[in-house]
Formats: structure tokens, C-alpha cells, sequence
């Protein structure tokens, strides 16, 4: 395990308002594999004003993961823990929480983490745990989700963010954005198209999280103040009358 940037024991992190007072920001720290480019979008949202939180610090299982150097341009703190280097899953997970709890977050968010985490990891962090999934849950969850939705022929495909809980992507469903399959889509530009999505409905879950606008209610979340939309995406839409 390796450690960079902000040091332990770091005060709250604040905010000035509009009106000039301090606000102190819910502390978030996110989970990668990969690319990061979910995590760039949630770190460059979270800067907007009225956004209530702060990514503080990023651990990957990956220490060539591309979202470790993202967040080393945002002077985010990182921190790498190498799944390869444990004989279980159990112990794994059990010095990522080590890591994760170091910095104290308020949201564990899971943005392209690669990893199936064991249950007693997902009971530390319950109800502050939440995972972006690029289907429209509970439609393909697992993985090639993309290449699954081409081979079913589905018409409308998307992704979800949703609290994360010991069964895989089955959670408690925050938020989803939906987009059409077209003809002659292959599995990359069904991604783009999704991941397109992603990138607006993350920092829209965590703002309404950081702000306390979330309810969570017998498996099911509500977003206090939403505003309610009507309509429909049809795929392929129906000719004009």
C-alpha cells in the first residue's frame, strides 16, 4: 500500500459561501480501477457552488490506474492497495477499509472499482456506499453490460447509480439516465454514449447525498425536493401522424 498527497488528520474541508461564511463540505473518497473518468467528473462537478462535499482522497487496487493521476492533477490524496498482494479477498478488503477509514469519509463512492467487495466491507460503510453500473438496473448487471444489451437487441440501454449492498449491483436504485441503441451501434459506441450519461448522473447522486436530500426507505430512495419530469424516450420514435 502506497500513500499520497494531503496528510492524515486534516481538518474538515470548507467552502465559502456566497455570503461570505465558512461551509464545511461532506469529505468523499472514491474507489477506481481504472480510467477515472468518473472521477473526474465528480471532482470538477463537486467545485461548483452549493455543491456540499469534497473529493478528498482516491484509492485504487491499480497502481498504474489512470484516475490516480487525475486526481494527482486535482491534489487529491491518494492511495494504492494492490489486491495481488493479499492471499483473499477478506484480508484485501480488510486493509482497504484501513486505507478508506484514514480518510475519515463521510461517502464511499465506487467509480469504476473493479472489485466484488466482501460483506463485511459493505456493512462498515452501509448507507454512505454508492456505485455508478453502466446498465439500467436491474437489467445486465455484472459486467459487458454493453455487449449484452447488442445481443438482446434492447432498444433503450443507460446506466444507474445506486447504494451498494452485499448482492452485486442490486442495491437500493438512486438515479438513471436512459439512451437509445441506434443501428449500427458496436459495443464502444454504446459505451461513449452511456458513459456520457454517467458523467451526469454521479455528481448529480453525490450533490444530492452531500446535501442530505437522499431518503432511503425500505429498499427504495427518494430525493427530497426532486422535480418530477413527464415524458418518454422512444427507440425508434414512431412516425409523425
Amino acid at each position: 500500500m502506497s500513500l499520497k498527497g494531503r496528510p492524515e488528520g486534516e481538518s474538515t474541508p470548507k467552502r465559502v459561501s456566497a455570503e461570505g461564511s465558512p461551509v464545511s463540505l461532506r469529505r468523499i473518497t472514491v474507489l477506481v480501477s481504472g480510467r477515472g473518468s468518473n472521477l473526474a467528473a465528480l471532482a470538477d462537478a463537486s467545485l461548483q457552488p452549493g455543491f456540499a462535499g469534497a473529493v478528498t482522497h482516491v484509492v485504487s487496487n491499480r497502481p498504474h490506474a489512470a484516475g490516480l493521476e487525475i486526481a494527482c492533477q486535482r491534489g487529491i490524496a491518494t492511495a494504492v492497495v494492490e489486491h495481488s498482494d493479499f492471499a483473499s479477498r477478506e484480508a484485501f478488503d480488510a486493509e482497504l477499509a484501513r486505507v478508506v477509514d484514514r480518510g475519515e469519509p463521510d461517502l464511499v463512492v465506487l467509480a469504476g472499482f473493479m472489485r466484488v467487495l466482501t460483506d463485511t466491507f459493505v456493512a462498515r460503510y452501509e448507507g454512505r456506499l454508492l456505485n455508478i453500473h453502466p446498465s439500467l438496473l436491474p437489467a445486465y448487471p455484472g459486467l459487458h453490460t454493453h455487449r449484452r444489451a447488442l445481443a438482446d437487441g434492447v432498444k433503450v440501454h443507460g446506466c444507474t447509480v445506486h447504494f451498494v449492498t452485499p448482492a452485486v449491483d442490486v442495491g437500493p436504485i438512486v438515479v438513471q439516465a436512459a439512451v437509445p441503441v441506434l443501428p449500427g451501434d458496436d459495443e464502444a459506441t454504446l459505451a461513449a454514449r452511456v458513459l456520457e450519461q454517467e458523467h451526469r448522473v454521479l455528481p448529480a447522486a453525490v450533490r444530492w447525498f452531500c446535501a442530505g436530500r437522499l431518503v432511503l426507505d425500505a429498499g427504495h430512495v427518494s430525493v427530497q425536493d426532486a422535480v418530477a419530469t413527464v415524458g418518454a424516450l422512444l427507440c425508434p420514435p414512431p412516425d409523425p401522424i
